[in-house]
C-alpha cells in the first residue's frame, strides 16, 4: 500500500507541475511570438552562453536540419548572433544577441509577475512558506539523473 501511495504522489506531482507549466506558457504575451522549440533553444543558448548548432540539436533532440531552420529564423529576427569559430572555420558559434537576451528576460518577467500574483491571491502565508520549503526538494528531483 505504501508503494501505491508513493506512486500516487509522483502522479499528482507530475500532473500539477505539467499544468503549472502550461498555465505559465499562456501568461507571456512576449513568448507567444515564438514557437516552443524556439523558446527552448533561446533558453539553452542563454544557459550555455555559446554553443554549436549540432549541440543545440542534440539537446533539443531534433535533427541538425531542423535546428538550422530554427536558428535561421531566430537570426532573421535578430535574436541570436552567429560567428565563425577561430579554431575551426567550418563551425558556427551561436550566442544570444542583446535583443534575444532582452526577449528572454521579458518572458521570464511576465511569467514571474503572473506567478507572484497567483501565489499572493491564492495562498495563505503558511502555504507560501510551504512553497518556499518545497523548492529545495523539487530542485533535487529536477537535478536527479
Amino acid at each position: 500500500m505504501t508503494e501505491q501511495k508513493d506512486i500516487q504522489l509522483a502522479a499528482d506531482l507530475r500532473t500539477v507541475v505539467t499544468r503549472l507549466i502550461k498555465v505559465l506558457r499562456k501568461h507571456s504575451v512576449t513568448a507567444d511570438k515564438l514557437s516552443l522549440t524556439e523558446r527552448s533553444t533561446i533558453a539553452l543558448i542563454y544557459q550555455h552562453n555559446e554553443v554549436l548548432p549540432n549541440e543545440l540539436a542534440a539537446m533539443e533532440k531534433i535533427t541538425t536540419q531542423s535546428m538550422s531552420q530554427i536558428l535561421s529564423n531566430l537570426q532573421q529576427r535578430g535574436l541570436i548572433n552567429r560567428r565563425i569559430s577561430e579554431t575551426d572555420k567550418r563551425k558556427a558559434i551561436i550566442s544570444l544577441s542583446d535583443l534575444g537576451l532582452s526577449l528572454l528576460e521579458q518572458v521570464r518577467a511576465e511569467r514571474n509577475v503572473w506567478l507572484y500574483d497567483a501565489i499572493e491571491a491564492t495562498c495563505t502565508a503558511e502555504e507560501q512558506e510551504l512553497l518556499k520549503k518545497a523548492i529545495g526538494p523539487l530542485t533535487k528531483i529536477v537535478d536527479f539523473e
